[in-house]
């Protein structure tokens, strides 16, 4: 039940604000949105801006002509004299995953070709203001993923360090849990040198990889000696890849108070960390580090929501926060089908001086849906196979 709830709050959330900015952006250009769904159809609830109100409609089964259809079963005028509408109908839909926005005049996926080229009509409006609308998806991910790792790091406060080479906590399934090495444990020799700092400590872990090492450890003014195998742990740095020894022990971890700007700062160096480690990730697919088997979809996806969200509030809106950035990247991708590939036809339309072709506009799309449905397939394979291995 967690990872349902979890993954319908994060995809509805993720993809309603992404679609949201689309509207707002569309909004603010002059271009006549038709409608602005939260969800995906059937249409459950809906409410059209008319002139002198609004116009309210509840969708269910109802029986027509001898069998069952979904329509409306329920409708009531709101008047308010005087108010000019916008025509646009705001719908709650019935399957919470998501959103989508209609525009006037837009030449997209559904290839609508019903486009006059009207003033309040998309593809009428000048090439700034259609990178603006395509682009406003990909930049409200960003704003909030910035917007939770800000709030994250002033409600935690600003982490320190505590530099004793103290064990604060232990991770599971580790040598240090293994070999018996308890939380308040202060490590004080590694094969006879002496530790003094945990970053002694660490720089002396981290370069004996699979390797036995004898440890002093203080524990109660008693000194224990044991022998204990590291572990080890992939590492990606700007040369690739490296292998780090690991015994599985966390410092003792601080939090002050930190103030609004240093708040922004979090989300900011946050927002961009996340970003660098995609990029990172295609770095690592480019050089063979990684492979696409690495990759998850959207069970891997639901997997972690339901992992974070029984962690608590912190790792679920952190999660909330990686993915949406994931999202915003993934999306300004210079591929048809994606916000990027919007983008990239209008910029060739504005070098050219003259719009595309339907014909080619149509081979472009399909070229990118093929690319699409090819990615999706090979993550969802990948999800498929995690489950059984």
């Amino acid at each position: 039940m967690t990872i349902i709830w979890a993954t319908i709050l994060i995809l509805g959330v993720l993809i309603t604000i992404h679609e949201f900015g689309h509207f707002i952006a569309a909004r603010s250009v002059g271009i006549r949105v038709e409608r602005f769904s939260i969800g995906i159809p059937p249409r459950f609830v809906s409410l059209t801006s008319t002139n002198d109100g609004w116009l309210f409609h509840l969708f269910f089964y109802k029986r027509s002509h001898g069998r069952l259809s979904w329509q409306p079963v329920f409708k009531k005028m709101i008047s308010k004299p005087g108010r000019i509408g916008s025509k646009t109908e705001y719908v709650i839909a019935l399957l919470p995953l998501g959103g989508y926005v209609k525009m006037a005049g837009i030449i997209d996926e559904s290839m609508d070709t019903e486009i006059n080229y009207e003033d309040d009509e998309f593809m009428s409006k000048p090439l700034w203001a259609k990178l603006w609308v395509m682009s406003a998806g990909v930049i409200m991910n960003t704003i909030l993923a910035f917007a939770i790792f800000s709030a994250i790091g002033y409600t935690q406060g600003m982490p320190e360090v505590s530099d004793e080479p103290i064990v604060a906590e232990l991770q599971p399934d580790m040598p240090a849990m293994a070999a018996g090495i308890l939380p308040g444990d202060q490590i004080i020799s590694i094969n006879g040198k002496p530790i003094a700092t945990w970053n002694d400590l660490t720089k002396s872990i981290h370069t004996q990889p699979n390797t036995d090492i004898s440890l002093t450890i203080l524990r109660d003014d008693v000194q224990i000696k044991m022998d204990i195998t590291t572990s080890f742990m992939p590492v990606p740095t700007d040369a690739g890849m490296d292998t780090l020894g690991a015994i599985g022990i966390i410092p003792e971890v601080f939090y002050r108070d930190m103030t609004i700007g240093e708040a922004f700062n979090i989300g900011w160096l946050r927002t961009e960390g996340s970003f660098g480690m995609i990029i990172m990730s295609l770095k690592m697919l480019g050089s063979g580090s990684a492979s696409m088997s690495d990759f998850g979809g959207p069970i891997m996806i639901a997997q972690l929501a339901g992992q974070t969200a029984e962690a608590g509030w912190i790792p679920f809106l952190t999660f909330m926060a990686l993915i949406s950035v994931n999202l915003a990247f993934i999306n300004i991708l210079p591929i048809p089908g994606l916000d990027g590939g919007h983008i990239m036809i209008h910029l060739i339309e504005g070098i050219l001086r003259r719009p595309l072709t339907m014909k080619a506009r149509i081979t472009i799309q399909q070229i990118g849906m093929a690319f699409l449905l090819m990615l999706m397939v090979t993550v969802v394979f990948n999800d498929i196979s995690r489950l059984f291995n």
